[in-house]
């Protein structure tokens, strides 16, 4: 995602040990108990290499008490369909990536908190490929990326600990958590960690809409964090916005950037949120449309919903432009009921609202239509 912010960044990477007083204050549910009475280990409730719950149920521990020490050689060999993988508490740094040939995975977080489980790397779009080939871009900086449809993953965290000053000078700061393209992904009690395009809820192309859902997650970042042209739904998440020591005022950043295709009637839809900041009031934005060179007919589609703004978001105008071309006012923005010192309507031209009956097909089930995700895990 393009940012018009210069490129230094405070020196912050103990986000990877959790979000300091806003996670404590989230307090997210733990994942429910498997009906087991296996005894408690790395593994917890899931079984264990000598005990698994299916056949397809591979373990991954960091010290070797698993069948893999790592995610991605997991991965790898979970070639097929339907399997699933019991993730130990410990951070895994390395990139990984779901084939589409690898439909209907599951990973599990083991001890059912996302702050236990870490896959982190630090990529970012300006960085040099190894191999001499040019750089990542922002694609390509993903921690993780998925690709096979029906993924599912519980009590995960995917950050991306990249640091402005990793690449001082350098425009291609973009560093991206997971990059999530396949229809049908779902995410319980997972946390997303980074700055710029934490998180990119994507599709496979631009003919392909492409549902994802996301509860009770914890998102956090700066400029753009939560962009994409998939279908996704939010609900009960935190987003959290962060301080920019780099920059003398505001805007320090956007929570979201949408770039829905114009075809898609659904884009992203916040219900039942709340959004923090650790940066002073007023700060943030809450959005600016995105229309990518890829894709300059886009009309990206926001609604935010029953979710508590906090005085972080600009109040007077929570909208911006990323190009002048594409005025945020000729996209789908909306509200509808919601709370807090952001949400406050100063200038009513600058906050447009749903009606009832608008906000009456601005729900779950019109936008994920005939899929209907699982509300909590079970086996």
């Amino acid at each position: 995602m393009p940012s018009h912010h210069p490129r230094t960044s405070p020196g912050r990477r103990a986000f990877l040990a959790g979000a300091g007083a806003a996670l404590a204050a989230l307090a997210l549910p733990a994942a429910p108990a498997v009906a087991s009475e296996r005894p408690a280990g790395p593994f917890g409730r899931y079984g264990s290499p000598a005990a698994r719950l299916t056949e397809k149920t591979l373990y991954v521990h960091p010290g070797g008490l698993g069948d893999h020490t790592s995610v991605r050689a997991a991965v790898d060999a979970a070639s097929g369909t339907g399997w699933t993988l019991v993730l130990a508490p410990g951070t895994y740094r390395e990139t990984v990536a779901v084939s589409a040939a690898r439909s209907g995975m599951t990973w599990l977080g083991a001890s059912g908190d996302a702050k236990d489980v870490v896959v982190v790397y630090d990529n970012a779009a300006g960085t040099p490929k190894p191999d001499g080939s040019g750089t990542y871009g922002t694609s390509g900086s993903a921690t993780v990326t998925l690709q096979a449809a029906d993924f599912t993953a519980h009590a995960v965290t995917f950050a991306n600990d990249f640091l402005r000053t990793d690449l001082p000078g350098n425009p291609g700061t973009q560093a991206v958590a997971l990059k999530a393209q396949g229809d049908r992904s779902a995410f319980f009690h997972c946390r997303f960690l980074g700055h710029q395009d934490t998180l990119y809820a994507d599709s496979t192309s631009l003919s392909a809409f492409a549902r994802q859902y996301f509860a009770h997650c914890y998102v956090e970042g700066d400029v753009d964090f939560v962009f994409g042209r998939a279908t996704a739904v939010f609900e009960h998440c935190h987003f959290r916005t962060l301080v920019r020591t780099d920059l003398a005022g505001p805007p320090y950043g956007f929570v979201f950037a949408p770039s829905t295709a114009r075809a898609n009637p659904y884009g992203f839809l916040a219900s039942r949120c709340r959004i923090t900041s650790e940066a002073p009031d007023g700060h943030y934005k809450l959005a600016r449309p995105w229309v990518p060179s890829s894709d300059v007919t886009a009309r990206p589609s926001l609604v935010v919903r029953e979710s508590v703004l906090g005085a972080g978001i600009d109040a007077v105008a929570p909208y911006a432009n990323m190009r002048d071309a594409h005025p945020w006012q000729a996209q789908r923005f909306a509200e509808y009921r919601n709370t807090g010192r952001g949400a406050a309507v100063t200038v009513p031209e600058n906050r447009p609202q749903l009606t009832p009956a608008q906000a009456s097909s601005a729900v779950r089930g019109a936008y994920l239509g005939d899929w209907t995700p699982a509300g909590a895990f079970r086996l």
